[in-house]
């Protein structure tokens, strides 16, 4: 065999789902992602780790060399090195063995191997769920639209708070936990989300009544990102019309591809 034939079929079974032999590589790969993922959670719990420590560090490297000559097969079969290394599944695949490597340098980095959960998007691929990934690309062009309302909307909301902030800090002062206006500004962030931490608390009766302001604010900022992308989502969602009036009804505006009319059921085209 040829290495451009081997490189070939390497490429069909790991990027493939339509094969047998791909389909068993994505789920042996998944199954290995979750049992990675719970070792490394196993290992950060304190009892666990002084139990079976010494497992946990062998299964660590076993999946470690695993992804590792997974990672160096894809970049041996796939047609562009360059573009694979640089996409997202290719910067997640080179993370996820990074940190065992970093860990022999610094303590405690491996814990950040975590990272490989994100391995679990190539079920997507695997079961062919491109419906939801059609999706989740209305969610994603209707947060780039509605982008300037919301970074607009964030900036009215920072400089609220360290007005806030700042009237809060003068009235209240340091004896009432106020010391500075970083700290007030905190107070009011956490104020006008309703988190409401209770840590700092106004004492005299004009703070209070500034905070009661703030909490009633909160309420109203909170549903304004809310509607801005709902807007902008329905907008994406929204079916592009042909300008077609139905010449029996009289309709005007049908889908793209619509032939009869959906009112009347009529001929659009006759």
């Amino acid at each position: 065999m040829t290495l451009s034939g081997l490189r070939h079929n390497i490429h069909v079974v790991i990027d493939g789902t339509d094969t047998p032999m791909g389909k068993l590589f994505d789920i042996v790969l998944l199954v290995a992602v979750i049992a990675s993922v719970a070792v490394v959670m196993l290992d950060s719990v304190l009892i666990m780790r002084m139990k079976y420590g010494t497992i946990f560090y062998y299964l660590e490297w076993f999946f470690t060399i695993l992804f590792t000559i997974e990672y160096l097969l894809r970049l041996f079969s796939t047609p562009n090195r360059i573009r694979y290394m640089f996409s997202f599944y290719g910067i997640v695949d080179f993370l996820s063995i990074l940190p065992t490597y970093l860990s022999l340098l610094y303590v405690g980095v491996q814990y950040l191997l975590v990272v490989r959960i994100l391995r679990i998007l190539r079920i997507f691929r695997i079961l062919k769920m491109a419906d939801y990934m059609q999706q989740a690309g209305f969610l994603t062009m209707a947060l780039r639209s509605s982008r300037h309302k919301i970074i607009v909307f964030f900036l009215a909301v920072i400089i609220l708070v360290t007005i806030f902030g700042s009237v809060v800090y003068v009235v209240e002062g340091a004896e009432n936990g106020f010391t500075s206006i970083p700290v007030s500004i905190y107070w009011a962030v956490v104020t006008m989300t309703t988190v409401g931490y209770g840590d700092i608390s106004p004492k005299t009766p004009l703070g209070q009544t500034i905070a009661s302001f703030v909490m009633i604010m909160g309420y109203s900022i909170i549903a304004v990102p809310t509607g801005l992308f709902t807007a902008e989502l329905k907008k994406t969602m929204r079916p592009q019309l042909q300008p077609i009036s139905c010449p029996n009804c009289g309709k005007f505006g049908h889908a793209t591809e619509a032939k009869f009319c959906d009112r009347c059921g009529h001929d659009l085209h006759v």
